[in-house]
């Protein structure tokens, strides 16, 4: 039988595994391990919560010592190792050594992540065991097939996310492999919830930076579950070099424009991912705001819809109440003109120039009880702009999980 390999793995000149260390209280897997076969170029983005999480406040300091140079990722599920004081920053940085001894690397090699639960030690014996069996595996036919990692890094997720996609850069085949974790907590702001991604594109790492936050700016950063921008958040990649072609050294590069949309794809289909996958939800919803005086009025818009209760409970309940719509249109701050705005809810046309259209409630609710996919589509009409954002709906479930999660 065949082995699929994961998106990762997929990428020529990077393993990975996923193994059991004891952190999850399941059993399951709990602790990945990426490896790139040589030192890669590096970019991150992370959280803008004050509450940094320990690997967080590592990594921060470990890419400005670095310059962005690194060669194996490290993430732990169980336990998000924040608000930990002192003693987490030292755990965090401990984890890296062990990794970077266990797996013969340089110090300052290692880029630490981790999720869970905040405000709890780590149980580093536990660790330091589960290093040294990751070590060990990576090195077999597990860590070339990326066995586990993706399920390693889960928590509350239902699924694995992976994404992987191929571009031609100065007609070299470039290789973009990502995998992503993240089902609560999630809100948009720099990063969201953790993400790994890894290509062997040549590129300098300011223009990395670049790419990822183009990237970021329009995936990561346009998904909401709930609100709530969590204390661990990070999105890194890593690029190897391997492909073989001409070196990106900045945004005028010839292949700059191929590798940022590329990327992008990567990025767009692990946050979808996310979303999809939210605590308890039942429908993936997007939501389009067109006619808008600027792009950030559009996402602002487009955000405050996303994370308002009484509109993802609606669509829970299979509801067409598109008042709550415009209600919350009417308090994100952005320029609208009401004699103007337009809005359709999938093929149901629900107001046009201000005025409320007569449609069929119970087709529209029948449409809502059978589709996983829902798209909500408004115009301010003030202007050019739009913006698209993510989210789920708001069920029973989600309260069930966060209600159970601590204890």
């Amino acid at each position: 039988m065949t082995i699929p390999k994961s998106a990762v793995t997929r990428v020529p000149g990077f393993r990975a595994v996923g193994v059991t260390c004891g952190l999850k209280q399941s059993g399951n897997p709990d602790l990945a391990l990426i490896l790139a076969s040589h030192p890669c170029t590096a970019a991150a983005v992370f959280t803008t919560n004050v509450f940094k999480a320990a690997p967080v406040l590592y990594d921060l300091a470990l890419m400005e010592r670095t310059g962005g140079k690194l060669q194996a990722v490290l993430i732990n599920a169980g336990n998000a190792n924040a608000v930990t004081g002192g003693q987490g920053l030292a755990d965090a940085e401990q984890m890296a050594r062990w990794a970077e001894t266990a797996c013969n690397l340089p110090a300052d090699s290692v880029f630490v992540m981790s999720t869970g639960v905040i405000g709890q030690k780590m149980p580093m014996d536990k660790l330091e065991t589960g290093i040294r069996i990751a070590s060990e595996t990576i090195l077999t036919e597990a860590g070339r097939y990326g066995s586990a990692v993706a399920e390693a890094i889960m928590t509350t997720d239902l699924v694995p996310k992976e994404v992987f996609v191929q571009v031609v850069v100065g007609e070299k085949r470039v290789h973009l492999g990502g995998m992503a974790k993240g089902s609560g907590m999630i809100h948009p702001n720099l990063a969201t919830m953790l993400a790994v991604i890894v290509t062997d594109a040549a590129i300098e790492p300011a223009a990395l930076t670049a790419a990822l936050k183009q990237a970021v700016a329009c995936t990561f950063n346009r998904i909401t579950v709930d609100g709530d921008t969590s204390t661990n958040d990070t999105v890194l990649i890593l690029a190897s070099g391997e492909a073989g072609h001409a070196l990106i050294s900045d945004s005028q590069s010839p292949g700059f424009a191929p590798f940022v949309t590329a990327l992008t794809d990567v990025c767009s289909g692990l946050a979808k991912a996310v979303v999809r996958d939210g605590e308890g939800a039942t429908k993936l919803i997007e939501i389009t705001i067109r006619g808008a005086a600027s792009e950030v009025e559009a996402e602002a818009a487009a955000k405050t819809i996303a994370t308002s209760p009484l509109m993802k409970t609606a669509l829970f309940g299979n509801d067409p109440n598109w008042g709550r719509a415009l209600a919350a249109i009417g308090r994100s701050g952005a320029r609208v003109d009401p004699a103007q705005v337009s809005l359709r809810l999938g093929d149901f046309q629900l107001v046009a120039q201000g005025e409320p259209l007569p449609f069929d409630m119970i087709a529209a609710h029948h449409w809502l009880a059978e589709t996983d996919e829902v798209k909500l589509v408004a115009d301010l009409g003030v202007g050019q702009a739009e913006a698209t954002v993510w989210t789920c709906d708001l069920s029973y479930k989600y309260v069930e999980i966060n209600a159970e999660y601590h204890t």
